[in-house]
């Protein structure tokens, strides 16, 4: 697992001109950094914010404002890889007070779906639990445990009542982790769907920056 303190942009040098720094949720650490090292993006620099914020989505906006007010002085540019994540408009708003630009969509789900392809689901899907590579591979630390299924198993049937299925969004063709969602489903008492997304609107945002 990439750890947040091994993305940390503290103690570097930028050198030349063009320097971009990307703040980012640590869920999507392995993503960014995949794109990166696929496509030679090496003006871009990563920092990433604890992926667990998304358990309070209300400290993502100032978590987010901290850190862009802490590096933006020694890069060209900051760009911020959240989308709105919970924060009902704060995000973008903040963002935009600070002169950074952001991530378009509501949620992950969504830009890796592709944002319009996504809208045009989700009337369809109003009753789908999504789940991305970093979620298979956290699920008990991110969904299990946090729901306190962990302790009180019983709650799955209140929590899940009116979910029919489980939509796992594959960032990645990897056999283990589709056997990981399926089970995961299993867990949940939802019907299991895999979509192939890879990288969605985040790897033509990224290739913008």
């Amino acid at each position: 697992m990439i750890s947040d303190e091994t993305l940390s942009a503290e103690g570097m040098r930028p050198s030349g001109r063009g320097r971009v720094l990307l703040i980012a949720c640590g869920a999507l650490a392995r993503e960014i950094l995949a794109l990166k090292a696929a496509n030679g993006w090496d003006h871009l620099d990563l920092t990433c914010l604890p992926a667990n914020l998304h358990l309070w989505p209300e400290k993502i906006t100032a978590a987010v404002e901290d850190a862009v007010r802490k590096h933006r002085d020694r890069y060209d540019d900051v760009f911020v890889v959240y989308a709105d994540c919970g924060t009902g408009g704060q995000l973008f708003e903040k963002c935009k007070d600070l002169g950074v630009e952001m991530v378009e969509g509501p949620h992950c789900y969504s830009f890796f779906e592709g944002n319009e392809a996504f809208a045009a689901k989700v009337e369809d899907e109003f009753t789908a639990f999504y789940l991305t590579d970093f979620l298979v591979r956290q699920f008990d630390a991110f969904v299990w445990k946090p729901m306190g299924l962990d302790r009180y198993p019983e709650l799955r049937n209140s929590y899940f009542a009116h979910y029919d299925r489980l939509i796992y969004q594959a960032q990645t063709d990897d056999p283990a982790l589709d056997e990981k969602a399926r089970e995961a489903a299993e867990r949940l008492g939802l019907r299991y769907e895999r979509r192939f997304t890879g990288y969605g609107d985040l790897e033509t945002t990224l290739a913008r920056v």
